[in-house]
């Protein structure tokens, strides 16, 4: 049966249609509102930022890094300089295949081993997008023929740096130091310090000496380019120009003809000598032998030769002037003397006697004379002069170490002289609070404090240990008749814009409060020294006067009764040869320190260097046979501290 018509409702379906398009209506509403409110906060709230994205994009910021400063002696002679060479370098993100791309590079570069083994070692330190030197210093033909296949080479690019380069090389290693690549301890600190954006592009900083201590001064401050670039990346045009501030120029107070005829008298020995301007605190010669060539730590030295370095006897890489600590020997007395002296534990007329040896009361060990039959009945002034040990010995047992002490402590010994390097070693000048705190670990008995310590102490042996540094700089303030002064190396630092120099003030830090006649005196005896004491014969034929004392240090220690005998020893365990001096006597120049290691007897080694090294600062005397000239001129080691058991 058919079901009936049903008509629909039209009011029905237009209710309902109308409630269609007001939610499509809302929906359109809606979706305007998102777009309105995402417009709103892309194109209102977060234009700067946008902006500034799309900028970025459209244009770079390249660094321009500033010329490293020159470092000048004291006359204009550059010692450290700057000299620009081509690099090859890989960027490893951007080569699919490393080794083959080595292996082509070989057909057009000159690559040795020691390139490869340092781009080895670059690669395990630096990140994967930093380009790397494979070889650096190419020759303009190497260049032109990597350029001319650089389309082969994806992430392979030949630039044109700067690089450090030392012309002095050993002679003035331990002075200005070495620059390297900056590696993650050196970005620690800079982000530490505030000055990683001084150091984009960048690849060096100095690491050790002046390169190190005057870092921000030489450094400079890098400059940028705003550079366009298209979609690729490539450059388009330059937009602004930023230029870097090239670092300042280190003129230095070191005489590098005084440096160089000291490495000449040295010779192949090893040893230090520093040489300083009492009137300044300015270090005319500062010398550490061996030394090594900086030019090899530029950029980053390979472990063979590192190890090389490292593992030579002669220890090339410690500055010995500056961190080697050594007892002082005879040349400690005239120091012994002004502590005497000031503590009243001596006249200056006082005769005393100084036999062949010195005992202990109540003991039988003999603490014997560097002279057999000693020298008889002498004052403080002639036991300078002869090098007196048991005249000293017994001067040291009266005073006791506690009148010592403070007394050369006022010389700046056992303490750091200020020096604007780093890493000076402080030495050791004893005391009894010294012995306890560095035998704190061991037994009572080996932290008391014995009055046995203190006899060796008055010769400069026991305890005592100095680095040639104290000893120049102890040597200056007694010419100047106590009057200090900081020893400095840098002796103006010039802006490179200005042209303006900051100068480094020699300003006296204090002055010794010792009686200006007791300096008088010990100096009187230093001079005796070279016309009728243990430096007589060197004091031979002198244009100025010229004070001096002679020392040598024992190394190892003889058993009672035996006599030294350095043919029998193997070198290392040899005495050391040790002299200071200073001249002209009333108006001091000039005074040095110098030690030449395991050479023996003071008078025979370490005086006839500071004597031709005196006649060419003041006379400019220049001898034509350096070598001939010190093996024949004349020393006297009869009273030398030659027989030191104790």
């Amino acid at each position: 049966m058919p079901q009936p018509t049903r008509f629909k409702n039209p009011q029905a379906e237009d209710s309902q249609f109308q409630l269609r398009l007001i939610v499509a209506y809302a929906l359109i509403v809606l979706m305007f509102l998102v777009l309105l409110s995402r417009f709103i906060w892309l194109q209102v709230l977060q234009h700067e930022h946008f902006s500034t994205l799309a900028q970025n994009n459209r244009i770079s910021l390249v660094p321009i890094l500033p010329n490293r400063g020159l470092i000048l002696d004291r006359n204009g002679v550059v010692l450290a300089q700057n000299y620009s060479a081509y690099t090859l370098e890989l960027t490893p993100s951007k080569i699919a295949d490393l080794a083959a791309t080595e292996a082509e590079l070989r057909k057009l570069v000159d690559i040795t081993p020691r390139d490869e083994r340092q781009f080895k070692r670059l690669l395990t330190e630096s990140k994967n997008f930093e380009s790397i030197p494979l070889k650096t210093k190419l020759s303009e033909e190497e260049a032109a023929r990597v350029a001319a296949q650089a389309w082969r080479f994806p992430g392979v690019e030949v630039k044109a740096r700067l690089f450090r380069d030392y012309p002095f090389k050993e002679m003035t290693s331990h002075v200005l130091g070495y620059i390297g690549r900056i590696n993650q301890r050196d970005k620690e600190r800079l982000e530490e310090e505030e000055k990683t954006a001084n150091y984009k592009g960048s690849n060096y900083i100095g690491k050790t000496g002046l390169e190190a201590v005057y870092e921000d001064d030489l450094h400079g401050k890098v400059g940028f380019e705003e550079v366009e670039t298209d979609s690729g990346g490539r450059a388009v045009r330059s937009l602004r120009r930023t230029p870097p501030v090239n670092g300042n120029t280190l003129k230095l107070a070191l005489d590098i003809r005084l440096q160089e005829m000291a490495d000449k008298l040295f010779g192949s020995r090893r040893g230090a000598l520093v040489a300083i301007e009492p009137s300044t605190g300015g270090v005319l010669a500062f010398l550490s032998k061996p030394g090594f060539d900086p030019n090899l730590f530029i950029d980053g030295i390979d472990t063979q030769t590192w190890s090389n370095l490292n593992n030579d006897w002669q220890k090339p890489m410690i500055n010995r002037a500056l961190r080697g600590t050594y007892p002082p020997g005879s040349t400690f007395k005239p120091f012994m003397a002004m502590a005497a002296l000031e503590n009243h534990a001596i006249g200056m007329r006082d005769i005393r006697p100084a036999p062949g040896y010195f005992t202990l009361p109540g003991s039988s060990h003999q603490f014997r004379d560097s002279k057999k039959a000693g020298n008889g009945m002498i004052n403080l002034q002639r036991a300078i002069e002869v090098s007196s040990d048991t005249f000293f010995y017994k001067l040291a047992w009266d005073m006791g170490i506690d009148k010592i002490h403070p007394a050369l402590a006022q010389f700046g010994l056992g303490s750091k002289s200020g020096i604007d390097l780093d890493g000076e070693s402080i030495g050791v000048l004893p005391s009894k609070e010294w012995k306890a705190k560095r035998f704190a670990r061991y037994k009572e008995e080996f932290r008391r404090w014995y009055p046995a310590d203190v006899v060796s102490i008055g010769i400069g042996q026991g305890f005592n240990a100095y680095t040639p540094l104290q000893m120049a700089n102890a040597t200056a303030i007694m010419a100047n008749d106590g009057q200090v002064f900081k020893p400095h190396l840098v002796q103006q630092v010039v802006d490179t814009r200005s042209g303006k120099a900051r100068i480094i003030e020699p300003m006296p830090t204090r002055q010794i409060p010792f009686k200006p006649e007791n300096f008088e005196y010990v100096k009187r005896g230093m001079e005796g020294v070279m016309t009728r004491g243990t430096g007589a014969r060197l004091g031979v034929g002198l244009q100025y006067s010229m004070a001096g004392k002679t020392g040598t240090a024992q190394v190892v220690q003889i058993k009672q009764g035996a006599k030294y005998n350095a043919a029998a020893l193997a070198e290392q365990y040899r005495d050391h040869s040790w002299f200071i001096a200073f001249a002209p006597v009333d108006k001091p120049r000039i005074a040095v320190a110098v030690i030449v290691e395991n050479a023996g007897f003071g008078a025979a080694a370490a005086a006839p260097i500071v004597r031709a090294l005196f006649d060419y600062y003041l006379l400019g005397k220049v001898p034509k046979d350096i070598e001939g000239t010190l093996k024949t001129m004349p020393t006297d080691t009869a009273n030398d501290n030659a027989d030191l058991s104790n």
